[in-house]
């Protein structure tokens, strides 16, 4: 087996994986803000880290994957403003959800799902260790991070200075020494969230949040950082300045985590998701839709996580239409007992490959070939093994392709049924066609094979 490789951020270069700990692999992705649905951009980052946490368990001893939630924000608090329902009922009801909708997506839950308002101390903690340093100053209640004491503030982004002011979209504020400060803490109005701080009653600043969750239960250095590419700057390029700086670690950024991980950005239909364009796509709506967690899982891993993926109609049809082939080859080989196998050597050196997923996807088509060729108990393992790893293929065949039901309620698909066979047998092909037609339209599949047919549901 090939050992791993994946794509650093922080040196721009794809490297072998070296664990600080070989005995445990440490990792943190950046979840998400619980005061809405969760689009299928944030999807894409839980589906892409989960299979990364998934290849990891492979190799290593131990692994601790934590992705955080944040539950204290500006869009949190205008949520609850807004639909006058309790702040906390808000963000424990969304982080349920979100939950909920990954499960349905074969994501596993992190080992630790940390809440930032759960942590505050430790914020404080650092803010404080900052200012002490040098690299961080109060005013006007609020705690500023001093990005001039960082020369090498930017270099995960590579932005220059005047990228680095545009891109962060910063606050014109009185109380800033350089226009690039970004902040650790601000106050909080009576109505606001906030606790006690020695700059006053207050909340954390968002970046604050995970370089605290992160170094809490990871511990410093880790191994893995990442999240979306959206978030290498300013979120990514924040954390690692405030907690480098907060320990010492001015001129290793590899101090805080070695390796940083990002995924492409997503679009819908060739175009930029957008609430103004009305084209965002939320993978609640998606389950609601019906359409089954494992296609959906499929169409996010079909193109290499780094690039740019484009989500379509016809994409989602032609992942369906994937899974759709596999598991009716596993419904043919119901009969073929399974055995003990190891994950398929070309599926692990795909992934181990930086997450190539196109290529892993190619093996799995190979393996179903030689499954529904051989028809062996190795062969159907090896697919099911490999599929596995990825999130695929987890659920009965049978039930998958919509066959079987309860006798009462399929008694008169099956009356239909023979009673176009018959039909057919006499050369009634109108007949036929129309109790074919009459199916179709409840969403019921006639399928004609050597030995009968069969119906399923569409």
């Amino acid at each position: 087996m090939s050992s791993l490789k994946l794509y650093n951020s922080l040196t721009r270069n794809k490297e072998e994986f070296v664990p600080i700990d070989p005995e445990h692999v440490r990792i943190y992705a950046c979840g998400p803000t619980v005061y809405s649905y969760a689009h299928i951009g944030n999807a894409r980052m839980a589906v892409v880290f989960d299979l990364l946490a998934r290849l990891l368990r492979q190799q290593f001893p131990q692994v601790t994957y934590a992705s955080n939630i944040t539950d204290v924000d500006d869009k949190i608090i205008a949520a609850a403003q807004e639909t006058g329902e309790p702040i906390d009922s808000i963000t424990r009801r969304f982080e349920d959800i979100y939950n909920a909708d990954m499960a349905a997506l074969g994501v596993e839950l992190p080992d630790v799902q940390p809440r930032a308002t759960e942590t505050i101390p430790e914020m404080i903690a650092l803010a404080e260790q900052l200012i002490e340093r040098g690299h961080a100053y109060a005013a006007d209640g609020h705690v500023l991070f001093d990005v001039p004491s960082f020369p090498k503030y930017g270099s995960l982004s590579g932005r220059s200075r005047d990228d680095q002011i545009a891109g962060a979209r910063v606050e014109v504020a009185t109380y800033k020494k350089d226009p690039a400060d970004f902040v650790i803490w601000k106050p909080s109005t009576p109505d606001q969230p906030g606790w006690d701080s020695p700059w006053g009653r207050g909340r954390p600043g968002w970046h604050i949040e995970c370089s605290a969750m992160a170094e809490k239960f990871l511990g410093l250095p880790f191994d893995i950082h990442g999240g979306g590419a959206d978030l290498k700057f300013p979120h990514h390029e924040n954390e690692i300045a405030q907690s480098c700086c907060a320990h010492g670690h001015e001129d290793d950024l590899s101090a805080f985590s070695k390796y940083w991980i990002h995924n492409g950005f997503l679009t819908a239909e060739g175009e930029k998701m957008s609430k103004s364009i009305g084209n965002v796509v939320l993978a609640h709506d998606l389950i609601e839709r019906g359409i089954k967690g494992e296609v959906i899982r499929h169409m996010l891993l079909s193109g290499h996580y780094r690039q740019p993926l484009d989500w379509t109609e016809d994409g989602l049809a032609q992942s369906k239409r994937t899974l759709d082939r596999f598991y009716a080859i596993l419904n043919d080989l119901k009969d073929v007992p399974l055995e003990a196998v190891e994950i398929p050597a070309g599926v692990l050196d795909a992934l181990n490959d930086d997450l190539n997923t196109p290529k892993a996807y190619a093996e799995l088509n190979a393996l179903a070939k030689d499954a529904a060729d051989k028809k062996t108990p190795q062969a159907k393992t090896t697919l099911l093994a490999g599929a596995s790893l990825m999130g695929f293929l987890l659920e009965d065949p049978a039930a998958w392709l919509g066959y079987g039901g309860s006798s009462e309620d399929t008694a008169w698909i099956d009356a239909l049924v023979v009673e176009r066979t018959e039909a057919k047998k006499s050369k009634n092909f109108a007949r036929a066609d129309a109790i074919r037609d009459e199916l179709l339209a409840k969403k019921i599949i006639v399928e004609d094979f050597p030995d009968g047919s069969r119906w399923r549901k569409a």
